[in-house]
């Protein structure tokens, strides 16, 4: 007796939240599939309009250039959609979001207050990837300092001056970017 109430309520909850929950799940993996695909080809053709086919060096540096590209816009969207998924799922199993939801958006706002910086320099980095602004080897001035780019990623620029001191630029103080290093 015991065991089949046990069955029933399995079965009854299955067919209106089990379904729910696996029609959940099919499409956030194939969002996050028809995502991937999409950031690719947007992505590389987006890139490919600046390469010029005669130079091998500026191909190898725009697959650099659009592999990170991928990578950070395919793992900002696919955090974003499971996140969704999770918060649309916990419902069938009998759990409240309202708190939830509550205190994701007070955490978020003292995150986003506390690490304002950081996201500004992350943000500014993007742009200045996507914008194709300078690369690694070129001679550049930004933030007042003159110097060859030694490193770049999301959150900083390195540059090397002409007495090889290497300065450390947070990506959030490049207002201007004069490339010494381009032609017309």
């Amino acid at each position: 007796m015991v065991f089949q109430n046990f069955i029933k309520n399995i079965i009854t909850w299955i067919f209106p939240h089990g379904i729910r929950v696996m029609a959940i799940l099919a499409g956030a993996f194939s969002l996050t599939y028809i995502v991937k695909i999409f950031i690719s080809r947007f992505l590389e053709n987006f890139v490919r309009k600046g390469v010029k086919i005669g130079n091998i060096n500026n191909i190898q540096l725009e697959e650099k250039r659009l592999k990170t590209l991928e990578k950070v816009s395919y793992s900002i969207i696919k955090t974003l959609i499971w996140l969704i998924a999770v918060v649309t799922i916990l419902p069938e199993f009998g759990v409240d979001i309202t708190p939830l939801l509550a205190g994701i958006g007070v955490s978020g706002l003292a995150l986003g207050l506390g690490a304002r910086s950081l996201i500004q320099d992350y943000l500014s980095g993007l742009f200045i990837l996507l914008e194709d602004q300078y690369r690694v080897g070129e001679e550049i001035e930004i933030a007042g300092i003159k110097g060859k780019v030694k490193d770049f990623n999301l959150r900083r620029t390195v540059l090397e001056d002409s007495e090889k001191t290497l300065h450390y630029i947070p990506n959030s103080q490049v207002k201007k970017a004069s490339n010494f290093s381009r032609e017309g």
